[in-house]
């Protein structure tokens, strides 16, 4: 690669004159490069490329587990025993087990008589079903309106009640834990849990509540919503393994790796699906993403001494949890992200004398990006998009790595994500609201760092020769949208 000009030639470009400001920093890059960028860039190169390794190494043995899982695997049925709860002509409902639903929200203004009226809908028996609401709500009206929709349903006969607290300690697993401590709660044996926002169907329970029953290892049997995950747990798991514990904001994350480490089982069914959500703004999704990669992090820290002394699961088990769970999944995968796509590359524009080798910078990410795809084929049109966007989003998933691992202020930080229900009721506003403040439409991040990787594209358009730049323009320019706000449609459910 021919040795260009980097950034004081840029600046010298832009300005149009060669003034002694351009010619002193020509001067200070010229005696930094060899001793200090070089090696520094090369460093960074070498931690990149190995952690890319990793990732990738973890992506062909997730693939070749889940192809070998979908092709020789018994059915799920044939591996658990599950037989549907019938009605007793002497036992009569009795024998169905008493289930706990929760429904914790905050604020829910636009979705509590969704979530509320899917949960007593849920076919069971009316005397073998308890519906929990926990309302940590901190608008007034809003807890009026939730205790009236509690109210209407326990007029039809439903077992429901309503719970507030006088705090928000530990936040949603803190309303959980609170839950579980009074006396109708403690006489049930299994809880389901569900978001503001869930809409399961009115089977669920008769499709995983016979999993539970007849299986007595299975801890939680977790199904698929449309977005993400949601399950039932038995009552013992969760008390066998420590309760709802706040001290992450991944509470049930934190749950389930205590719960393995105690020896129970998870039983997922993917053909069960239950409605939710997804965030409906860019700023509500960041801010999810922030908890979701902070958490994550912040719990590896806090339990990775705790899962090497323990002594009931197998020294395999305990490295799949710590090194693939983990540290792969949960760390490696958003830092080398951000840092070999994001900053490595492009900054090997302005120091050829670093090259990326193809194998790093085409061939793995190429086969990670294709085997992420398989698993959605109706989704892979978009796969383009869905690069340059998980690119942006991993400087805030890097980010929120770091402030989990070493738990600086925001470690816990916990923004509720809004919710509006019915999106097809949102049609009539505009997309973008054009009475706004500039702090809160720019994202000065995500802007400057578009800037610097557009630069890097110019230059390794004008002097480079491994074409890098058709991926850098098109990186720079996904940062730049973002960074400018124009983001975060609202589209009508299908």
């Amino acid at each position: 690669m021919q040795d260009y000009p980097t950034l004081a030639y840029v600046m010298e470009a832009f300005t149009g004159t060669g003034g002694d400001i351009v010619g002193q920093i020509k001067i200070i890059w010229t005696q930094l490069k060899a001793p200090l960028v070089v090696p520094l860039l090369t460093i960074s190169l070498t931690i990149c490329l190995v952690m890319s390794i990793m990732l990738f190494i973890e992506r062909v043995y997730m693939g070749l587990v889940t192809g070998y899982i979908k092709l020789f695997r018994k059915p799920t049925r044939k591996r658990y025993k599950f037989e549907p709860f019938k009605d007793d002509i002497e036992l009569g409902s009795s024998v169905y087990p008493l289930v706990l639903v929760q429904v914790p929200m905050f604020n829910e203004k636009e979705v509590y008589r969704l979530s509320i009226g899917a949960a007593c809908e849920l076919t069971w028996p009316s005397d073998r079903i308890v519906i929990q609401v926990l309302d940590d709500s901190t608008d007034p009206i809003v807890k009026g309106v939730v205790q009236v929709e509690c109210q209407k349903w326990a007029s039809k006969g439903k077992n429901i009640h309503y719970q507030v607290r006088d705090n928000r300690k530990g936040y949603k697993a803190g309303a959980l834990k609170e839950g579980l401590k009074h006396q109708y709660a403690n006489q049930c044996e299994y809880v389901a849990i569900f978001d503001a926002d869930f809409q399961p169907e009115p089977d669920f329970l008769l499709q995983t509540i016979p999993y539970h029953h007849h299986n007595p290892e299975l801890g939680l049997v977790q199904t698929r919503w449309k977005f993400g995950t949601a399950g039932v747990w038995r009552m013992a798991a969760i008390e066998g393994a420590g309760g709802w514990q706040d001290r992450t904001t991944v509470e049930d994350m934190d749950l389930a790796v205590r719960a393995t480490l105690k020896g129970w089982k998870f039983l997922y069914l993917g053909n069960i699906k239950v409605k939710s959500e997804l965030p409906s703004t860019f700023k509500a999704f960041r801010y999810q993403q922030h908890r979701w990669s902070c958490g994550p992090a912040n719990l590896f820290r806090k339990m990775v001494f705790e899962i090497i002394r323990n002594k009931r699961v197998t020294l395999w088990k305990k490295l799949y949890v710590i090194y693939s769970f983990f540290f792969v999944r949960k760390i490696i995968a958003h830092i080398v992200t951000f840092t070999l796509y994001c900053v490595v590359l492009p900054m090997a524009i302005l120091v050829p004398e670093v090259a990326i080798p193809k194998w790093g910078s085409v061939y793995i990410p190429i086969t990670i990006t294709l085997l992420n795809a398989v698993a959605t084929p109706r989704s892979f049109h978009l796969v383009i998009i869905w690069i340059l966007f998980e690119n942006v989003m991993s400087l805030h998933r890097t980010k929120a790595t770091f402030i989990g691992l070493f738990e600086t202020n925001r470690v816990n930080e916990w923004v509720v994500t809004e919710k509006h229900g019915d999106a097809s009721k949102e049609l009539s506003k505009p997309l973008i609201n054009r009475r706004f403040k500039i702090s809160d439409r720019l994202l000065i991040l995500e802007l400057i760092v578009g800037v610097l990787i557009f630069i890097s594209a110019t230059l390794d358009f004008a002097y480079g020769k491994y074409r890098y730049y058709i991926y850098l323009y098109l990186q720079a320019l996904a940062f730049l949208v973002m960074g400018s706000g124009y983001v975060g449609a609202r589209v009508p459910n299908s």
